[in-house]
């Protein structure tokens, strides 16, 4: 079999949120590339009724438009503040329209591997059909939020049990005991929905976490937050004043129900929601602790109660999947890939990875920040320019903490969280270090 030849171009994987802003910043520094999209159509999760999707149809964004948009290319103004998956979907394709993207994709495409070959100096790609390519570097921006986690629930369940990815409409909630397990956004966001339709509804979660309404004296509340970090707040006075915003307008967990936080305000990801106090203190929701056991038709929770339940909704994240690479090649560390900022790989530097960040606010920006920065890398690395050089130093030496001082709470949902507005910042300074030379 002869091998493919080496085309000049870079090689995108995904044409989602992440895909997109990487292959506008390729383009926009003259750097040829190819999108790889295994959809027919671009949006990733977003694209609702894909196979690959995992949005619900209820769902809207929890981050509002100016700390989500692009940065060069702001959503309409009759958005409304926290926009639905439709207006999502539209938005991200105009975007791709606008920057005339959509003709440097290929649709319909899935990838079977990626290897690096000839020394690292090239990238195999085998698409599913069989096709090789080679590629002089690669962006890997499939997402993280697409392969399903499922937790080991001990014992045995009669009913049906789906994960919050398989989840589209309360249709099939209706007059039935639901259960859904995990505090996240989606798990309260489905709990609510939940609690109109079904019969019972029943929401497990193994601590207690702070919550955050969606508006505050009617601004939403990330662009409150985001006020506190431009004023330069130390941690503490911000954890005093959001706290007090909190109990005023939302009250103490306490109070419907929910047991007390086993951590400070920050150390999660942020649960941003209105409407679940208000069904726990209806008791439309019953809060439970941490699934036990599975027994037939009931659940015992680690409190020693149980219920009769008929359908288990485990809204339990998402594993970090990259499939078709080893996981070799991405410098696995503490079940995830080790990168310099999530993004440069310390040895390789014809590999990146785009959108790889689990933001405490909007998320399409920032990696739009991170593409400026790849594409900027790569237009140095090009020209043997110095300052490539000591930026490939800096990427295999540090390893910088993305959280701003913040601890976050050691485990699987917080392996790529990032402090937004610090991490924002650092990207831009590194942006400008390696500007235009004169």
């Amino acid at each position: 079999m002869i091998a493919a030849k080496t085309t000049d171009s870079y090689c995108v994987i995904g044409a989602g949120s992440s895909g997109l802003a990487v292959a506008k910043n390729l383009q926009a520094a003259g750097i040829r590339f190819e999108v790889i999209e295994r959809n027919d159509d671009v949006g990733g999760i977003w694209y609702y009724g894909a196979p690959t999707s995992s949005v619900y149809d209820s769902v809207r964004l929890i981050s509002s438009k100016p700390l989500t948009q692009y940065p060069d290319y702001p959503m309409p103004v009759s958005y409304p503040h926290y926009p639905d998956h439709e207006q999502v979907w539209e938005y991200l394709r105009s975007y791709a329209r606008h920057f005339q993207l959509y003709e440097h994709i290929q649709f319909n495409s899935s990838i079977r591997s990626a290897r690096p070959v000839d020394h690292d100096s090239a990238w195999e790609i085998t698409l599913e059909n069989g096709e090789t390519r080679r590629y002089r570097g690669l962006v890997i921006a499939n997402g993280h939020n697409w392969d399903p986690y499922r937790p080991d629930l001990p014992g045995e369940f009669d009913g049906q049990i789906l994960h919050s990815a398989q989840y589209k409409t309360p249709d099939g909630l209706r007059g039935r005991r639901v259960l859904v397990v995990g505090a996240g956004n989606s798990g309260c966001d489905i709990a609510v929905e939940s609690a109109q339709h079904a019969a019972a509804t029943f929401h497990s979660t193994r601590r207690g976490y702070h919550y955050l309404p969606k508006f505050l004296l009617g601004r939403p509340i990330d662009q409150c937050g985001e006020a506190l970090l431009r004023w330069r707040l130390p941690l503490w006075l911000r954890r005093a004043i959001s706290g007090l915003a909190v109990r005023v307008t939302l009250g103490t967990p306490g109070r419907v129900g929910l047991p007390a936080p086993d951590h400070r305000l920050f150390e999660t990801h942020p649960i941003i929601n209105s409407q679940l106090y208000y069904y726990l203190g209806h008791r439309q929701i019953v809060p439970k602790r941490d699934v036990q056991r599975l027994c037939g038709d009931q659940v015992l929770f680690a409190d020693g109660s149980r219920e009769t339940v008929d359908v288990i909704i485990l809204a339990t994240g998402f594993r970090i999947s990259f499939p078709f690479i080893e996981q070799q090649y991405l410098n696995w560390n503490n079940d995830r890939p080790d990168l310099y900022l999530n993004i440069f790989h310390p040895e390789r530097e014809n590999l990146f990875v785009a959108g790889m960040i689990q933001p405490d606010s909007g998320q399409w920006g920032l990696v739009d920040y991170q593409a400026q920065l790849i594409a900027r890398l790569i237009q140095l690395q090009d020209a043997g320019a110095p300052a490539a050089d000591r930026f490939r130093q800096r990427a295999r030496k540090a390893r910088p903490k993305l959280s701003s001082g913040i601890h976050y709470m050691p485990t699987h949902r917080h392996l790529l969280e990032v402090e937004h507005y610090s991490y924002r910042r650092r990207l831009k300074k590194l942006i400008a270090k390696l500007g235009p030379e004169d």
